[in-house]
């Protein structure tokens, strides 16, 4: 008995789920044809004799398909109740297909209702077989779109996995200054790129770059950028300028003239506490002195990527005993500017100022959290942030 009963449990499981599909018509027999159609060719069906009884259940329960008449009041045969209850659904960010029916139908009404939303139409009276041909291709459609994104999303999950690897996740320990860095993706994928060289005893390289675009072609060409700094790390312990001209080359080369990148790349020497560094068209860096004074690490160069013939200028700075170095894209400073309620430097400076003796690595989690946040959390732009501390 319990080998049968699990026999047909699998069978149960084993079965293909049969797809849901609302129908909305204010006449009884309408929907009792088309519960028994639908039935009949594998479907299961729930109906509702109203636009408001039609809202409720698409909002509450999951289709696969939305079979709706575009007129409900008696003598009506404008189309306008069915054409504001696709605004409705759409309101709802309704995700399953709907095919509009009336009796009164035109060229003109149909057209409207699919500018509106809808997939399909079917006129009354209907042709049995051309109805379930349409429902069937719409299911089938809208399953394929569903495989689709999940395709997709999978695939931006492996890539947000992979970037991820691409950030430094070990920091090598020198005996003047404390660094942290972090980013925020306003995305699956960030368009940011921060990172930290080794450039040999006592000396260290890191870079923060924002590069043009948003999404997966914008992480595509930050791994770039990546891929052309590593690679002449060599170049970087020596001059600055010849990393950045050979990093502009590359990337110059390497993708289309309309993308570009804004950069900020410094080394620093423990030994003697000095800072050179090249600002490529990026916001100004902001060093606030152990006295509370400020310094902006103002640009030295244009983008990175734009003109094949470039070149850059070289500044060098002291970091003194508790100054505070913060680099960060314009993510931080732009946060909230769709909502006009932008972050600003303003509010950046007084954040550093009142938070200046946290360490380093809260410091920067400090920014990151208010820039975020602000704007009641809508993230238009990567949020990325590097900081230093000298001891």
């Amino acid at each position: 008995m319990m080998s049968l009963a699990m026999s047909a449990r699998q069978a149960t499981e084993a079965e293909p789920k049969r797809p849901r599909v609302l129908v909305g018509d204010d006449q009884a027999d309408v929907l009792e044809a088309l519960r028994l159609l639908l039935k009949g060719d594998g479907y299961q069906t729930a109906v509702v004799d109203s636009p408001q009884a039609l809202l409720r259940a698409a909002g509450t329960e999951h289709f696969d398909l939305i079979l709706m008449d575009l007129n409900y009041a008696r003598d009506t045969t404008s189309g306008q109740e069915g054409l504001d209850l696709l605004a409705g659904l759409q309101a709802q960010n309704n995700a399953a297909p709907v095919i509009v029916m009336t009796a009164w139908g035109s060229i003109d009404l149909a057209v409207e209702a699919m500018r509106r939303g809808a997939r399909d139409f079917v006129q009354k009276p209907w042709d049995n077989a051309r109805l379930l041909a349409t429902v069937r291709k719409q299911v089938a459609d809208a399953t394929e779109r569903m495989e689709q994104a999940r395709r997709a999303q999978s695939e931006l999950e492996i890539a947000r996995h992979v970037q991820q690897k691409l950030f430094p996740h070990e920091t090598k320990q020198l005996q003047t200054i404390e660094y942290f860095g972090d980013c925020i993706a306003a995305r699956e994928v960030s368009g940011d790129y921060y990172d930290f060289l080794d450039l040999g005893t006592g000396r260290l390289g890191f870079v923060l770059a924002d590069v043009s675009g948003k999404g997966v072609p914008a992480a595509l060409l930050m791994a770039n950028l990546q891929a052309c700094f590593r690679s002449q790390t060599e170049a970087a312990s020596t001059d600055p300028r010849t990393l950045l001209r050979g990093v502009n080359k590359l990337f110059h080369e390497s993708t289309a003239p309309e993308h570009y990148a804004t950069l900020f790349f410094g080394t620093y020497d423990d030994r003697t506490a000095m800072l050179r560094y090249v600002n490529c068209g990026h916001p100004a860096p902001i060093l606030l002195r152990a006295g509370a004074e400020l310094e902006r690490l103002d640009p030295t160069a244009t983008v990175i990527g734009s003109f094949r013939a470039w070149d850059c200028t070289e500044q060098t700075v002291e970091l003194r005993s508790g100054d505070r170095l913060l680099v960060f894209s314009d993510g931080v400073t732009e946060a909230g500017i769709e909502t006009d309620e932008e972050f600003g430097e303003k509010r950046l400076i007084e954040l550093i100022s009142a938070n200046r003796s946290q360490p380093i690595a809260d410091l920067v989690r400090t920014v990151m959290s208010a820039a975020s946040q602000i704007g009641r959390g809508a993230r238009g732009d990567d949020i990325t942030v590097v900081g230093v501390r000298r001891f």
